[in-house]
């Protein structure tokens, strides 16, 4: 292996992790989300966006917990009827 391979090498190395990062950086960038690390400053004086939703959801009564699932479940059967219709 010569010198030129192993730059190349070497090279290609690096870019691969600068070019994942980069996406990596655009894509959380892109969609809002900042990953909490030790001293970092992502969430200033806040909560977490899903922890905000979490609080301000509303309890459910056992009625509209049985309603939700009844729907799931109608949901789930639908799906399997149109799936085994296709075939």
């Amino acid at each position: 292996m010569n010198v030129n391979q192993i730059i190349n090498m070497i090279l290609r190395i690096v870019m691969r992790k600068a070019i994942h990062h980069g996406v990596n950086a655009g894509i959380n960038a892109a969609s809002g989300l900042k990953r909490n690390r030790p001293g970092s400053q992502a969430h200033e004086g806040g909560d977490a966006p899903t922890q905000i939703a979490a609080q301000s959801q509303p309890k459910l009564t056992p009625e509209q917990r049985q309603a939700r699932q009844a729907a799931r479940q109608a949901r789930r059967a639908a799906k399997v009827a149109t799936r085994t219709t296709r075939m």
